[in-house]
């Protein structure tokens, strides 16, 4: 406080807000200040209190999922066909074709979701289209009791090492050992 404040003070001149040679405009911009400092610091600690509960989350459990495993073949050791398919609640994820004309093999496998095939599903119909043009199945569930594979132009040079196309049908059944094929492997195609 200044020598002039001194002698102001005694005469009751200067007022409570100017003692210490602060106005009262200088005291209100430090309590503003003050006031969004505050409201800064707790906004931030808000914000990573959040973002911590976040990562802390308890994670609700998927809805389980039906997973069931079909398999059939048909044939002798040295000429027979196979499949297995993989269901998810009641339908195909994935499939694996197996042939065998000795001394040739022929092995296929698709999965939904990967990158060598697209899948669609329409109804009981499921069109799946290979990569690269090399064909298309296309699968019907009857009822979730069979399921007729339908092989459509699938190129035997890439996934047989042999000229020529696979087509015509597989069905696997329910509980059924057996496969039903019909021109699937016929040689002339």
């Amino acid at each position: 406080m200044g020598h002039g404040d001194q002698e102001r003070r005694y005469r009751g001149e200067l007022k409570q807000g100017e003692e210490g040679g602060v106005s009262r405009e200088g005291n209100t911009i430090e309590t503003i200040r003050l006031t969004l400092a505050v409201c800064c610091v707790l906004s931030f600690a808000a914000a990573s209190a959040g973002a911590a509960a976040a990562e802390f989350r308890v994670a609700r459990p998927a809805a389980a999922q039906k997973v069931e495993k079909l398999a059939c073949a048909l044939g002798t050791r040295d000429n027979h066909a196979r499949i297995a398919v993989e269901l998810v609640n009641g339908k195909v994820n994935r499939f694996a074709y197996y042939s065998i004309w000795k001394p040739r093999t022929c092995s296929m496998e698709v999965e939904r979701g990967d990158v060598y095939s697209r899948w669609e599903d329409t109804g009981s119909v499921t069109v799946v289209t290979l990569s690269e043009d090399t064909g298309a199945f296309l699968i019907g569930h009857e009822a979730g009791k069979r399921f007729h594979f339908i092989f459509r132009d699938i190129d035997r040079v890439r996934y047989c090492g042999m000229e020529g196309k696979v087509s015509g049908s597989l069905t696997i059944a329910r509980g059924e050992p057996l496969c039903v094929l019909d021109g699937v492997m016929e040689k002339g195609e």
